[in-house]
């Protein structure tokens, strides 16, 4: 069933305007009487039939409602080293499809794409347009959020907060079985970029509190390593 996104929802009535309202009408072609989902972006699901429908201006009217099923109780989040080419919007895509409820970008001393402020800043509008449409894809209750380029320092001290962080470094000697918590209250992920981490940056990261792991006896190309990596703790905290 299609699903879309609306802040703010008040009253048994819900309007969605703009590009949506157009995707509705002229690519969906959806009339009166056709059944659709809304979230809140609050993690609330709602379950509406079309009024009304005009390129303009699409009129819903609620008929149930529901806590979202596909949200994750343990938010993780993607710290992802900056790839080449498009494999950022790849890791994007399905960080979101997996769960993830934020991903940041970060510049580590590997990072062989080093884009200006103009051009990061033109990046993250066009990735937080594909968070959204994997949201939409894939069931979110959410829309999750792209972050703004951080250093690795500062990656660092924001994983540092929660309960979980973890490095995935090809040099670790730590099972990932080993180091997973029972029930973590929160979980970061960093990922390399195409070249890893150094182990000086290995170093740091331990200094600061983060754990470092390995994912397997093979050596994975760095979009590959996140979906890999979101997958196994997801999988460990019952979501699979």
């Amino acid at each position: 069933m299609p699903r879309f996104f609306v802040e703010n929802i008040a009253g048994d009535v819900i309007y969605i305007t703009g590009e949506d309202a157009r995707h509705i009408a002229k690519s969906l072609h959806m009339e009166p009487g056709r059944q659709l989902v809304v979230s809140d972006m609050q993690r609330t699901d709602y379950h509406c039939r079309i009024v009304g429908v005009t390129p303009e201006i699409v009129t819903l009217q609620i008929e149930s409602r529901e806590p979202c099923a596909s949200e994750s109780r343990v938010p993780v989040c993607l710290y992802q080293a900056l790839p080449k080419g498009d494999k950022l919007e790849f890791a994007v895509q399905k960080a979101v499809e997996l769960g993830a409820v934020e991903i940041t970008p970060v510049l580590t001393s590997r990072c062989i794409s080093r884009p200006g402020d103009k051009a990061m800043d033109k990046k993250l509008a066009r990735l937080q347009k594909i968070a959204y449409e994997a949201a939409k894809q894939s069931g979110r209750g959410i829309i999750p959020q792209v972050k703004p380029l951080l250093s690795y320092e500062d990656a660092l001290r924001e994983m540092a907060e929660f309960n979980l962080p973890i490095l995935f470094y090809e040099e670790s000697q730590a099972a990932l079985r080993d180091i997973l918590k029972p029930q973590p209250a929160s979980v970061a992920v960093l990922i390399g970029s195409e070249g890893g981490f150094s182990q000086a940056e290995a170093a740091m990261a331990e200094a600061a509190g983060v754990l470092t792991a390995g994912l397997g006896k093979r050596i994975l190309r760095c979009e590959t390593a996140g979906v890999c990596a979101l997958s196994v703790v997801m999988y460990h905290l019952g979501e699979f």
